[in-house]
């Protein structure tokens, strides 16, 4: 189990060139690299002048909750507040212009192909030796080969393929375009414990990554770690308990596969957003 309490995280600016514009971010949770659903669960927010993308897709998948604001994923097309998208990996979506003050929580995890997800840490480092021998610019890497020819790539997909030291891959895509979903229309459903409902809003794919929300009444005790694979909670609504400690909005929860029952006490009526990765 780990706990991290977005209250006692700073925003830091990504200082990566990959795309263009202003976004800062307060990392939660990171998984282990090198595993094939390492993870890094943030929230993000547009910083002044806003912050854009061109059309692309990733090798990995993503979760995206809109906590204030709109999110335009692409031309003409934008996820309101409140709402849930899941971004398949291979699956192309933007240009994006994000626009000031826009907070969102994203989860990037490696998907059911299992090519796996490379840390922060990692393309930043990447960012800064591929700017040694060429340029990003909206959100292109451009460069000179040895003939002298000019190459442009993605800048993600360079720097991926810096850290890896291999040809990004991208799996056949399982899904012809992003899936939205909208909590609000969802029911809660009544669990077993006593005062502790909740809403699943999809599984996906083969191996079973989960998105959904938990609801927890006010001195009722939801059971954590009951899943799978890696569970991870993000407290949207209210506060909890843990192991005599309190937590509250925005703090992230992992719990390792079959690590439960591990009891969370609302401290008063609390939600929590629930993701499961993929199970390996």
């Amino acid at each position: 189990m780990r706990v991290s309490e977005a209250s006692s995280t700073d925003f830091g600016r990504i200082g990566s060139n990959m795309r263009e514009g202003v976004l800062e971010q307060k990392f939660l949770l990171q998984g282990k690299p090198g595993s094939p659903n390492n993870y890094l669960i943030n929230v993000g927010r547009t910083g002044a002048g806003g912050w854009t993308a061109p059309s692309h897709r990733h090798n990995f998948d993503q979760v995206r909750y809109v906590i204030k604001g709109s999110f335009p994923y692409g031309k003409g097309k934008s996820l309101p507040e409140g709402r849930v998208g899941y971004f398949p990996e291979s699956v192309y979506y933007g240009p994006q212009d994000r626009p000031e003050g826009l907070e969102m929580m994203v989860c990037q995890f490696g998907g059911a192909s299992g090519y796996g997800f490379a840390s922060v840490e990692e393309r930043e480092a990447a960012n800064e030796a591929l700017k040694s021998v060429g340029e990003f610019k909206d959100g292109i890497f451009t460069w000179y080969d040895e003939s002298g020819k000019k190459r442009n790539q993605d800048g993600f997909e360079a720097c991926f393929e810096k850290v890896m030291g291999r040809k990004l891959e991208y799996a056949k895509p399982r899904y012809e375009d992003l899936v939205l979903m909208n909590p609000a229309s969802y029911d809660w459903i009544p669990e077993e414990s006593p005062g502790v409902f909740s809403k699943w809003l999809g599984s996906f794919t083969e191996r079973n990554t989960r998105i959904g929300f938990v609801k927890i009444e006010a001195g009722a005790t939801f059971p954590a770690g009951m899943q799978s694979s890696i569970e991870l909670l993000f407290l949207s609504k209210g506060k909890v308990s843990l192991e005599g400690k309190t937590y509250g909005l925005h703090s992230a929860f992992e719990f390792e596969a079959n690590e439960g029952p591990v009891p969370v006490k609302a401290v008063e009526e609390a939600e929590f957003f629930c993701l499961v990765l993929p199970k390996f």
